[in-house]
Formats: structure tokens, sequence, C-alpha cells
């Protein structure tokens, strides 16, 4: 006889439950793949059930993100967006959604995460009860069935995340391997419990810091409350990276698009992709900024901005700071800072999670390609260029018409 002691818990019953009607056999589910607006808007409630199940940082495989996609496509007018959103059903219930888009180029035709430009994570919704590497491949399978392609490319894929789990065994490893710091908020009691796990050198060094500051006049923190306080902070952080970026003579997937700034001012009063916007103020002046997502009580850092001339404060660092102060006030569970791993980012994370970058080749032409250009070429040619000093490697890359 069973004691209660040794009972599942709630969540725990509930996740057997499922497992129980989802079975083990993944050849049994129904695929389909969604390639319209019109599909997706049928399946979208579905969707939003699923990723509500689902844990793990899975803000860029939701249907708002999704939903986000698929409209600044058709407000572009991109004829060349074709989207190939794989589920899988158990009967009526959604069990698992892979969401790709496929892109061509002269050398090649890739499978990619939906909006893969902008997107920082790649990952998978599986339901519990279903083996992370049957589901995938069973997905897979439908995509390049419905849409052939040369390669799968899976960038920025988390080590705790199920598309890691649920590789297949023919994936090749591009580009080196990088890492997502994250503050684990929810393991402690409050903000001040987590302030103290910061060294007391550090925060004696960032009290300095502000104090100085404080000489000159008052320091403030803002959390923008109104659309255009947000559009704001957006607007002046897309312009002060894009800055920085070229300055440097780098840049990134995100910002080689133009319409990288189209699509994210259009984010500022989007219901279904909730957005936090933080101003860092001396004397009433941003002097660093930030602005993400919050999904399922975690906050996503996209997109910052810093007044370089301040930089012997480190208002970057401050700044980040009183973002994870605001996260904590408001009961979110972490602050995930993504790639890449930074030092002012590694002076308040908790956790460094190991990022890869996949590919999966189909073709003799994906293999081909992925061998020579995304293991051997680009690798050798990025480590060259960024090993240039920023002034020599921002006139390289203006005399070659692009960035990184």
């Amino acid at each position: 006889m069973s004691s209660l002691g040794v009972l599942p818990r709630t969540d725990e019953r509930r996740r057997l439950v499922a497992a129980d009607r989802v079975g083990a056999d993944v050849c049994a589910l129904r695929a389909a793949v969604v390639r319209t607006r019109e599909a997706f808007d049928a399946m979208a409630y579905q969707w939003e059930g699923l990723e509500a199940q689902v844990d793990g940082a899975l803000l860029f495989q939701g249907s708002g993100w999704a939903r986000a996609i698929f409209d600044f496509e058709a407000a572009r007018g991109n004829a060349a967006f074709d989207p190939v959103v794989v589920t899988l059903s158990d009967g009526q219930r959604l069990v698992a959604v892979l969401p790709l888009e496929r892109i061509r180029t002269r050398a090649r035709t890739v499978l990619a995460p939906l909006g893969h430009a902008f997107s920082q994570y790649s990952d998978v919704l599986v339901a519990a009860g279903l083996e992370p590497r049957d589901a995938v491949a069973r997905l897979l399978r439908a995509a390049i069935k419905a849409a052939p392609c040369d390669a799968v490319s899976f960038l920025k894929v988390r080590g705790d995340s199920l598309l890691a789990r649920g590789m297949p065994a023919n994936h090749l490893v591009t580009g080196a391997e990088q890492g997502a710091p994250y503050v684990a908020l929810s393991a402690f009691a409050d903000y001040a419990a987590y302030f103290q796990t910061i060294k007391p050198k550090t925060r004696k060094n960032m009290r300095n810091a502000r104090n100085r500051l404080e000489r000159d006049g008052a320091v403030t923190h803002h959390v923008a409350e109104r659309a255009e306080d947000t559009l704001g902070v957006i607007e002046r952080t897309l312009s002060g990276r894009a800055g920085r970026l070229r300055d440097q003579g780098l840049s990134s997937r995100a910002f080689r698009d133009a319409a990288f700034v189209t699509f994210c001012t259009a984010l500022a009063q989007r219901p279904d992709l909730p957005v936090m916007a933080m101003s860092l103020r001396h004397n009433d002046e941003p002097v660093a900024e930030q602005w993400g997502f919050v999904h399922k009580q975690r906050y996503y850092a996209f997109v910052a901005s810093r007044d370089f001339s301040n930089s012997d404060e480190s208002p970057g660092k401050l700044h980040l700071g009183e973002v994870i102060h605001a996260c904590a006030e408001r009961g979110l569970d972490g602050a995930d800072l993504m790639v890449p791993v930074m030092p002012y980012k590694l002076t308040w994370a908790t956790e460094v999670v190991e990022v890869k970058d996949y590919a999966l080749p189909v073709t003799p032409r994906g293999v081909l390609v992925l061998n020579l250009w995304d293991r051997t070429l680009r690798p050798f040619i990025k480590k060259t260029v960024l090993g240039m000093p920023a002034g020599l490697r921002a006139l390289a890359v203006r005399l070659a018409g692009r960035s990184l």
C-alpha cells in the first residue's frame, strides 16, 4: 500500500496523466504542416495551450512570436517568405510544434527557425510524455517532405533545451560554442537576498560609481508604462546599438536586415508579445537603456545600448542591476540575458547555459556547403576579422560592403 508521502505532487500527476494520453509511439501521431496565415490562425489556440504546458526558454517558439513574424512579412510584402510550421497531434490535441521557414540562396536551400534573422534561440515544443528525439525526427521528416531543402540550420540551441535533447545523430556543430547568462530569481526569497550574492567588492564599486554620477545630478530608473515611452526606448536602443556596431565593424543577423527597425517598432503595442522597456537616466538623460520580452514569467533581454562617454562609471552594469530589480518586483522567475557572454552580464548572472549552433545535411549539396562554408571558411574569416583592431576592422567591413 502506498503512503501519502510518496504520491506525486499535483503538477507531477498532471504530467503523468498527459504522458499516458500521449503514449510512447510517436509514429501513431498525426503530422501536419502549416504554410499559410489562415492555417496558423486556425491552430493558434492549440499552440498557445501547448506552450503553456512546456517548460523552458521558448519565447521564440511561441505563438506570439510566430504571429508577429507572419504580420511583419505580410506588412512588408515579402513574397519570398515561406513558412513551414510542423505539428504533431494526438487526436484533437496538439503535442509538438517545430516552427520553421524555408530560405533559398544561390548556394543552397535551408530550413531555419521561423523569424530566424531576429530570433535568439532555436528550440521545439514537445509535450510531456513524448521522447524529444523521436518527436524531432518525425517533425523533421514531415518538414523536409513538405519543403525539400539541402540542410536544416538551428542557431543558438541551449544545452538545456528539448531541441538539444532531440537533435538527430547525424547533426553537425557549426560555429563556436557560446553561453547564455541567466539570473534565476525564483531561487531567492526576494531581490535583497539575491543582491547579497553579488561580490561585496563589486557592490562597493557600483555604489561608488553611482555616487560619482549623482554628484552631477540625479540618477533615476524608469520602466516604460505607455506605448509611446516603450517606442522611445526601442528607437533609441536600436539607433545606439547600430552606431556602436558600425563603429566597431561588427553587426548581427538582425541588423543586417534593413527592416529590423520596422519589425521592432511594431512590437511596442502587441498584446501577444509583451515588451518591457527600461531606462537609466542621469539628469533625466538616458545613459543606458534596454528592452526585451516577458514570456511565461521570464524576461528576455533583446536590445540594449549605453552612453559610452560615461564608460568609467559602468552605466551598463549599473542599469542591468536595475533591470533585474524591476523583474524581481514584477514577480518574474528569472531574467535571460542571452548570448553572448559579457563581463557586465556575468556580474549579475547566477548561471551560464551552454549554447551551440547545429545543422543537419539533407542533400550532397548540403553536406558540401555546411562543411566548406559553415564549419570552415566562415569561422576562419570571422576569427580573422575579429582579430583586427576596431578601426581597421570597420574600414575593411565598409570596403567589403557588408558586416559580419
